[in-house]
């Protein structure tokens, strides 16, 4: 029953350098979202068994494990598509020149600046406690982007807010190059982001028709 893989890298290892060294790219997939993957499947099979056996003492267990896997899976999926290599367009801003105006706007009209944005971003990412991720999110019921810390993979999350570039402030992503300094890390990450690939999560956030109104 099984229906999690673990998705292909778009670039080699050493892609991100000097952000991201080698080593910590190939970890940091290979290993760690392997596992969340691995995990995700694993929580279904014993989920199936559950039902099977219509046997629910261990459910709260099981549905927290599944939260925490499958989450850890969908960040991290998305975490490697939002960067690139400063040689291939990464780092920067969005400019309208390079075709993603709209998520400029967006950006502006939610934060006031781009500047004032990445501020936020960056403290929300580096500040996040314990193990977590900063995430930039569309919230679909105000039509507005908003920064989301979130705790672990899943948790201190608005619910329907939509993730279109998340900063993976685990420490595994992190230490084998910056040791404990994480706020130069997230620093650092801002020379590869792929705007392109954050512009093309917005607009497929922005057309999906929420189902709550009020």
């Amino acid at each position: 029953m099984p229906i999690y893989t673990l998705p292909e890298l778009p670039y080699d290892y050493a892609a991100l350098e000097p952000v991201i060294n080698p080593q910590i790219i190939e970890l940091h997939h290979d290993k760690h979202h392997a596992a969340y993957v691995k995990g995700a499947n694993d929580t279904l099979e014993q989920l199936e068994e559950a039902r099977d056996k219509d046997q629910w003492g261990s459910i709260n267990g099981l549905e927290k494990n599944l939260a925490f896997h499958l989450s850890g899976h969908i960040l991290h999926s998305i975490y490697w598509n939002n960067m690139n290599s400063p040689k291939d367009g990464g780092g920067g801003e969005p400019l309208a020149a390079d075709g993603v105006g709209d998520l400029a706007d967006a950006i502006t009209e939610s934060f006031g600046s781009f500047a004032k944005f990445k501020a936020q971003l960056t403290k929300a990412s580096a500040t996040t406690q314990g193990s977590g991720w900063g995430v930039l999110a569309y919230e679909p019921i105000s039509g507005r982007l908003i920064v989301e810390q979130v705790y672990d993979h899943q948790g201190n999350v608005g619910q329907g807010s939509v993730p279109i570039l998340v900063f993976d402030a685990w420490e595994h992503a992190f230490y084998l190059q910056y040791k404990n300094q994480k706020v130069d890390f997230i620093e650092a990450m801002w020379q590869v982001v792929n705007w392109q690939d954050v512009n093309k999560r917005y607009h497929a956030a922005k057309a999906s028709v929420p189902l709550i109104s009020f």
